[in-house]
């Protein structure tokens, strides 16, 4: 959690300053903004691992900045916790439809406040993680960059087509079970006219005769006699 970079956006100034207190003892850096406006200037110019939202502010009040937040493709990702009045909960459920990570009701405690922040900060490392695992995904010497299109095995290019990639990735992201012909052209082919069930096993040489060291003894992508084929297990990093 040391060094994560919190915006505490709170027009009143003894609770901004007693929330960056609490913060900087925690090992967090924390930046303040006295209003809406100035919030959005520093976000755009800054990074920012949290922030932290007062709903009743000058200029741009919480609930529009929180709507132009998750809106923007750029700034979007960024977590955000409402400090809000109980008297304010309808502003909080509305952050919250719009994207809002948490709320915190005045008056807090500053230790539960850290809490909050740390259990959000937690989740969306969690959250991260899941998303760079779904990029990439190895089996055996192969990585598949699932947003590329890009196939390499140790290190260099394969030059897969599109569908031998859809057909290789499909078995890849299924380790260990094995799919028959006809499931298969449903899955990569839909209802293209014209496909043959052999069309699986053209596709399947192609693809071993890339990637496999021995094409007639593969590693990776497998044969269940009589049944289908299916991929060796394995992992995504």
């Amino acid at each position: 959690m040391e060094n994560k970079g919190i915006l505490i956006v709170e027009d009143e100034p003894d609770i901004r300053e007693l929330i960056k207190y609490n913060l900087v003892k925690q090992g967090f850096e924390a930046d303040i903004a006295g209003s809406g406006t100035e919030a959005l200037e520093k976000i755009r110019l800054g990074q920012y691992d949290l922030i932290l939202l007062d709903l009743m502010l000058p200029g741009i009040d919480g609930i529009d900045l929180c709507r132009m937040l998750k809106s923007d493709a750029a700034l979007s990702g960024i977590p955000v916790i409402i400090l809000t009045a109980r008297s304010e909960e309808i502003d909080m459920l509305l952050g919250l439809e719009l994207g809002a990570d948490d709320y915190v009701t005045k008056p807090f405690s500053p230790r539960e406040l850290v809490a909050r922040v740390k259990a959000v900060l937690r989740r969306c490392s969690a959250r991260a993680g899941r998303q760079t695992e779904e990029k990439l995904i190895k089996a055996g010497p192969l990585v598949i960059d699932t947003e590329r299109y890009l196939v390499t095995r140790e290190d260099v290019p394969v030059e897969l087509s599109a569908m031998e990639f859809k057909l290789l990735l499909y078995l890849v992201r299924r380790p260990g079970k094995v799919l028959n012909r006809d499931f298969l052209l449903d899955a990569i082919w839909g209802h293209e006219a014209y496909v043959e069930p052999r069309t699986v096993d053209v596709h399947v040489r192609r693809i071993r005769e890339k990637i496999e060291d021995n094409p007639s003894d593969p590693k990776i992508i497998l044969t269940k006699r009589g049944v289908g084929y299916y991929s060796a297990d394995g992992e995504q990093t």
